[in-house]
């Protein structure tokens, strides 16, 4: 949520002064495809039992590619990420679309309730309401019954939570990490981090989880699809989350464990993290997160890269949209390609001045042929994406320069066409809700209007 930026408004000219993304840069996207194999080589696949000879992985490459619209999109996608993370495509998942607050809470109590040996929860935003009351008491009842629950949470996220929040669980049992503290008494020389933990992952077992964009807060209790707003009601925030089952569990069980080694977590008790899994589906998953760096934005290369080289169509709805010029151009070739791009973005959000930044780019997206919809009655806060009907994203990672540049992100690559199916009717359920934004009315805006945006675009890089 962008709204806990105005705690440290004042901290802001500080960091720029030290580890600003203002002096970081994105890898260029085009010199990646460059150096990455050819496409024609075949494609490595893991399953429950390892690595897949490269005959059967070129199969099930091209059985995928031939489900859906014709694409080549795959493979050369597939190409350029595997050259840059050691993330492994895995067969044999179970994917399951979770829309909205309510869909992603209950499945998220379920696999909590269902645990027997751990839960690991990481979280940006988890607040001392009845959501996040519901989640802890929960918790608090699988320690005591023996499954041990670690918890990371981001610092800047979560800063008004109060520390007795956090302390209960300590007294409980539940190991607790706090993200790149802000505290300079917490952890002296690591004051004014700019890079937050943005991921938002439940694994239970080490063998379901579930990743998105939901938060640990009551903002995502409301149902959206079909409601109309009750006036002095506050809008119910649209998100988009997914569960895991099957060998890609692992990649994330990887992600969590990381991070809790990088923050300097207690050492964890010897717990089955890393249990033999069995294949559940039929999807193929690749899990995808990124830390700080230029060379491991993994989840911006996916993006850009999968956005390159779509044929047939990209639908993508996100929460908060300023990207880098990269991104931009991609869209724009896209759609002059007659690529059947559609962006969905939201028409009221929690910040006024990424709401304005992320306008500013408007114009020359529709002048290429791009069609944009804001979406009403709802808080949009999804980042999900399908392109050419086979080749899906859900996550964390918004397309702004906080995600981009300076985030812990993840995302799950799903490349599957029933999985794709669902996220189309999805998308189409969001289109009915929005309103699309016409060039010619676009152009006629205020100057007052223009004006906002232009002054917000001169603060892109930090929103």
């Amino acid at each position: 949520m962008k709204i806990v930026k105005s705690f440290f408004l004042f901290f802001l000219f500080v960091s720029i002064l030290s580890l600003s993304n203002g002096c970081a840069t994105l890898p260029r996207v085009s010199e990646k495809i460059d150096e990455a194999p050819k496409a024609a080589e075949p494609r490595q696949i893991v399953s429950s039992k390892g690595l897949l000879s490269p005959e059967k992985s070129k199969a099930i490459m091209e059985r995928l590619k031939q489900s859906a619209n014709p694409t080549d999109m795959l493979e050369r996608y597939t190409a350029v990420v595997e050259s840059v993370t050691e993330s492994p495509l895995t067969r044999g998942n179970k994917v399951t679309l979770l829309i909205d607050g309510p869909a992603t809470y209950a499945a998220m109590f379920e696999v909590i309730l269902n645990a027997k040996d751990h839960i690991n929860l990481e979280t940006f935003i988890i607040e001392d309401d009845e959501i996040g009351k519901k989640f802890t008491d929960l918790l608090l009842k699988k320690q005591a019954q023996g499954v041990q629950v670690n918890l990371i949470y981001d610092s800047v996220g979560s800063i008004t939570t109060p520390e007795s929040f956090f302390q209960r669980l300590r007294n409980g049992g539940i190991q607790v990490v706090e993200f790149n503290p802000v505290s300079p008494f917490k952890v002296p020389g690591r004051w004014f981090m700019v890079g937050q933990d943005h991921r938002k992952i439940l694994i239970a077992d080490g063998k379901v989880a579930i990743i998105g964009g939901i938060n640990i807060s009551k903002v995502y209790s409301g149902r959206f699809s079909g409601r109309k707003k009750v006036k002095g009601e506050p809008l119910p925030w649209r998100d988009t989350d997914i569960q895991i089952e099957g060998p890609a569990v692992t990649e994330v069980q990887k992600l969590f464990l990381e991070t809790w080694s990088k923050q300097k977590g207690t050492i964890l008790s010897k717990q089955s993290y890393f249990p033999e899994l069995k294949e559940s589906g039929k999807a193929l998953v690749r899990v995808v997160g990124s830390t700080p760096g230029t060379d491991n934005r993994i989840t911006f290369l996916a993006y850009v890269a999968a956005i390159m080289f779509a044929e047939n169509s990209i639908h993508l709805t996100n929460a908060y949209f300023i990207p880098d010029d990269q991104i931009l151009e991609a869209f724009k070739d896209a759609a002059r390609r007659g690529v059947d791009v559609k962006i969905i973005l939201p028409s009221t959000t929690d910040s006024s001045l990424a709401l304005n930044a992320a306008r500013h780019n408007y114009s020359g997206l529709l002048k290429a042929g791009v069609k944009i919809y804001e979406r009403r009655n709802a808080l949009l806060h999804a980042k999900s994406a399908v392109i050419d009907g086979v080749w899906s994203t859900v996550g964390s990672t918004n397309l702004d320069y906080l995600s981009l540049l300076s985030n812990d992100e993840v995302n799950a690559v799903v490349l599957n066409h029933e999985f794709a199916i669902e996220m189309e009717r999805m998308f189409a359920l969001d289109l009915e809700e929005s309103d699309q934004i016409q060039c010619n009315k676009w152009e006629k805006r205020s100057l007052w209007q223009k004006a906002q945006e232009s002054l917000a675009h001169l603060f892109s890089r930090w929103l």
